[in-house]
């Protein structure tokens, strides 16, 4: 097998069962290989199974401690070989991001549970794409690994529509990433969240990272433990209980209310001026472009960071060290830039790791 292919097999980590019963009690029947308890309790918790509101989300994915998991519940249909369920969720944890890929994979693994009432064959699939990339199966569809780009997934989301939501607002999303800040995203419907903060990394396409994306947290301790060990993160809740909670976000989004707010500690590094205007009126004429795909948007937003970047390190000076070049905050004095782009060159080489100290 070719080294690439030996690699994109070797990106699922665990697969598992979590059943409801006939009686109402949600319980984690299976998994492979062995869990540990914190996981598992956090999967129990994404599942919507153990719901108290008994609505059905056929397919959720989020991140916990650098590693993605991703959850396909389904009802049973009255004839099904399971006699006592009512609904499972298959769950499969991963290293990558690509919700597409792992969807398609665990629809057809809920197709064969349905099928036969019993994991074995879930399991000789899960094996088959793990050591090969492929599982075949006439009745319940075959599966590709390599089929499923990480750049598509990176692109599958929509920048146009989170500019049409927030307008010349969206250069506080921008900002906020570009300086590496904590945004939190509240809607009630877990669809909404991950659809809309799954494209925000693509803002800051230079850095290609998708592990700052939190698409579905709770308000539990472990998990904001585990988040507050990142540096810059974009957060998705549903419980609207997140908006007190100033400590876990430097830029609030009410997704419902189309409210973007900054919190007072932030402030001081998120002065808007003259460059921002310059920013928003380039993402806002990109996007409102019927002809550009948002792709292009994308691209048009990465050239102007680009730009931005390219004059940063223009200022910096190469140390005797030998290490990469840095930049004093006396050099960007002297630029006299006007008083916001100063403040936001100044944190943004912070952000970039080419800051004197």
């Amino acid at each position: 097998m070719a080294a690439a292919e030996a690699a994109e097999t070797q990106l699922m980590l665990g697969v598992g069962l979590i059943e409801k019963d006939t009686n109402g009690d949600t319980l984690w029947v299976w998994c492979y290989p062995s869990t540990t308890d914190e996981l598992r309790n956090m999967l129990l918790r994404k599942c919507c199974l153990t719901d108290e509101n008994q609505l059905l989300h056929t397919f959720v994915y989020g991140q916990y401690r650098r590693s993605w998991f991703y959850i396909t519940t389904t009802e049973v249909p009255d004839a099904s070989v399971l006699k006592k369920v009512t609904h499972f969720s298959i769950v499969l944890t991963a290293k990558d991001f690509n919700p597409e890929k792992y969807a398609a994979f665990t629809r057809i693994l809920c197709r064969m549970y349905l099928k036969h009432g019993s994991p074995v064959k879930m399991m000789e699939s899960y094996i088959a794409v793990l050591t090969k990339g492929i599982c075949q199966s006439e009745e319940n569809g075959s599966f590709l690994s390599k089929d499923f780009d990480a750049r598509k997934a990176y692109l599958a989301g929509s920048i146009k529509d989170v500019v049409s939501q927030f307008g010349m607002e969206t250069v506080i999303l921008y900002t906020a990433l570009m300086l590496k800040k904590r945004i939190v995203v509240y809607h009630p419907r877990i669809e909404a969240v991950q659809e809309f903060t799954r494209i925000l990394p693509a803002l800051v396409w230079h850095r290609q990272d998708w592990s700052i994306l939190h698409s579905y947290v709770h308000l539990n301790n472990d998990e904001l433990e585990a988040l507050k060990t990142c540096t810059g993160y974009i957060a998705g809740f549903v419980n609207p209980e997140v908006s007190n909670r100033p400590d876990l976000y430097d830029v609030f989004v009410n997704l419902a209310d189309s409210e973007i707010t900054v919190s007072q500690p932030a402030k001081e590094a998120m002065t808007m001026g003259k460059l921002h205007k310059e920013i928003g009126q380039l993402i806002l004429q990109s996007a409102e472009d019927p002809e550009k795909s948002d792709s292009q948007v994308i691209k048009d937003i990465s050239l102007k960071t680009r730009e931005i970047l390219a004059n940063l390190a223009s200022f910096a000076e190469v140390s005797d060290d030998g290490e990469k070049p840095k930049l004093s905050f006396e050099t960007l004095k002297q630029k006299r830039f006007p008083p916001a782009t100063e403040n936001f060159l100044c944190h943004l080489a912070a952000a970039e790791q080419m800051l004197k100290i």
